[in-house]
């Protein structure tokens, strides 16, 4: 009895990580963007400072006027106007200076937030399709879309609106804190204590507004899934009337959406009208205190300008991170939710240590026998289980040879197994227990590219990407035209090929829509047959064909099988006579094994669903 299936990832509740966790993510991206980074960082230095000294050159302004002792003492040697002239141009210059630094420093953060985005987008792709078929069993198509689009760019707004923004934000409070301690310390007090009930309310509303913005995203994902689903089905949609059914279910996962969006307004409006309230006491209350500071002679009138213009600079932060509140939460939702994919473990890897190929193997110097090296394409299924949810086995202690070049059927009724077994071949499963071997290697021993170069499947539905005919024979592999004419040629399908507009350049839509069904498994043919594989795999590879195209089909076929281990699955056993062996599958065991007439012979499972066939012919 095999281990048990592994738990489904689907099963694990995912962990929540703390804002703080969420960002330090980030920061491997953000160092391959360092240099403009780093640019951006020390801009903080002079931009705080410009806009931190400005409520004291104000203040000085108002102390000259009216002659108050607190005056600097550089200011003190001039005349009333030459020191107005003085601090006006000092106050411009500080202007001008921020308007610069920040358009520059504003600059350098979109394109680290764009390069990022980009990173990001670029890793994410890149995990979700090294990701196992078992993956995206479950999950569905319209919210892996959903992170890889508004997520990301979600993503984005964190670096390009909030990170820097923040940074900055928070070194502007620092500066106008010291400078206020520095000029009175009182009124300082009073201002950064008030900071306190505002932390504390930005705390919470960043809390409640999280939960719902990931609420909203989620339910933006299932819209989305929904809205791929109906197009994608559109054909059986509008034949059997769902039209209007469908769009009342679309409207309820719309309704659902847009109530947890007015959800997350509400706390973004909540954040900015307590911050406008709680700048609006600041002022009061410095005006209270300041006011009673100047009666008694302890405090300049001038000093007093300085409090209230700082008590607004030192919220302007605050009030700028209000404005930035949305993009930054909907960013660390973003995070949460990419993090959710990028923790999805790898399930089916490549060996790390040494590297075996189906010629020999090249980390020990060891290869298999001369008898392999002479037969190759040798299958060999050693005590296999698998599973594909806990537990429950579709595929049981099943054993089995095909020797190389041998051509066998796998018969069985739906749900025997049958597809099962070429998907563990070619590893888009990995199994729960056995071994599964190919020339003597296990599987698990070759790397994903290796097998799967020496292994060609021919499917029942032929996938066609958009573009041209013969980048969808080579699939992105660099063969020269003369080849890709060949293999069109040595299929049969050269015809086809050549009557269409543009022959090899023809544009083929996304998945296929200017062929016809039988069109499109034409060129799985020679996609396999290009590629030269010593295991061929066709699974109701000729059903999708008219009698004539798959006469024609066949006799290519013929070739193709030449010297190559193949495994048929065909439900019309009448197509199989002439294999080598026919293996007969039931609930995932092996029942029977032979050629045809000796399970004829045997009058058992292939025998009844032989006669089946032919008597419903």
């Amino acid at each position: 009895m095999p281990s048990p299936a592994s738990p489904n990832p689907a099963q694990r509740s995912p962990r929540r990580e703390n804002d703080w966790r969420l960002f330090l993510r980030l920061i491997p991206y953000a160092r391959r963007s360092g240099k403009l980074l780093l640019i951006s960082l020390i801009l903080l230095v002079p931009l705080s400072l410009a806009g931190a000294i400005q409520p004291i050159l104000i203040g000085q302004a108002v102390s000259l006027i009216r002659s108050e002792p607190n005056v600097f003492g550089f200011l003190q040697q001039l005349s009333l106007s030459q020191g107005l002239n003085l601090l006006a141009g000092l106050l411009l210059l500080t202007i001008v200076l921020r308007f610069a630094l920040q358009a520059i420093q504003g600059y350098l953060v979109q394109e680290v937030g764009q390069r990022t985005t980009a990173e990001i987008r670029n890793d994410l792709f890149v995990h979700i399709t090294s990701l196992a078929v078992r993956f995206f069993d479950r999950t569905p198509v319209g919210k892996l879309i959903t992170r890889l689009t508004s997520d990301v760019e979600a993503l984005g707004e964190v670096f390009s609106t909030g990170a820097i923004g923040i940074l900055t934000d928070l070194f502007s409070i620092v500066t106008i804190a010291v400078l206020m301690f520095w000029r009175q310390w009182q009124l300082a007090t009073l201002l950064v204590l008030m900071l306190v009930p505002v932390t504390a309310l930005v705390v919470y509303f960043q809390q409640r507004y999280r939960r719902e913005n990931y609420r909203a995203r989620d339910e933006l994902s299932s819209l989305n899934a929904m809205l791929q689903e109906n197009i994608s089905g559109i054909g059986v949609v509008q034949i059997f009337r769902r039209e209007r059914f469908n769009a009342q279910l679309f409207r309820k996962n719309n309704h659902r959406y847009i109530r947890a969006v007015d959800r997350t307004i509400f706390y973004d409006a909540s954040v900015s009208a307590t911050l406008e309230w709680i700048v609006l006491v600041a002022v009061a209350g410095v005006l209270w205190l300041g006011g009673r500071l100047v009666l008694q002679d302890t405090l300049t009138v001038g000093e007093l300008a300085e409090f209230i213009l700082f008590s607004q600079r030192l919220f302007d932060p605050l009030r700028q991170f209000a404005d930035k509140f949305t993009a930054i939460q909907a960013g660390f939702t973003a995070i949460e939710r990419i993090t959710d994919i990028l923790n999805e473990p790898i399930e089916i890897r490549d060996p790390e240590s040494k590297i075996l190929t189906l010629q020999g193997i090249a980390g020990n110097g060891h290869s298999p026998d001369s008898s392999q090296n002479t037969h190759l394409g040798e299958i060999r299924f050693e005590h296999v289980w698998f599973a594909y949810k806990q537990d429950d086995y579709v595929l049981k202690d099943l054993n089995f040879t095909i020797k190389p070049g041998e051509k066998v059927a796998l018969v069985g009724p739906t749900g025997a197994g049958k597809s099962s077994i070429i998907r563990l071949l070619c590893r888009l499963y990995d199994i729960s227990n056995g071994r599964i071997l190919v020339d003597g290697i296990d599987i698990r021993d070759l790397r994903q590219a290796e097998l799967r170069r020496h292994v060609g499947v021919i499917l029942q539905d032929g996938f066609i990407f958009a573009g041209d005919v013969k980048s969808n024979i080579s699939l992105g592999e660099t063969y020269p035209p003369e080849m890709i004419r060949m293999a069109a040629e040595k299929t049969n399908v050269a015809g086809f090929i050549e009557d269409l507009p543009d022959g090899y350049d023809t544009q083929l839509r996304e998945r296929g829509t200017n062929l016809s069904g039988g069109q499109k498994q034409l060129l799985a043919f020679a996609r396999v047959a290009i590629r030269d594989p010593r295991i061929l795999v066709l699974d109701e590879a000729t059903a999708s064909l008219d009698v004539g195209t798959e006469a024609l089909i066949q006799e290519a076929l013929d070739r193709l099988l030449e010297k190559r281990t193949a495994i048929i699955i065909a439900h019309r056993l009448s197509t199989i006579k002439n294999v080598d062996r026919i293996l007969v599958l039931k609930r995932g065991e092996l029942v029977e094994a032979g050629n045809h007439e000796e399970l004829l012979a045997q009058n058992g499972l292939y025998a009844s669903l032989y006669k089946l066939q032919m008597l419903g012919k």
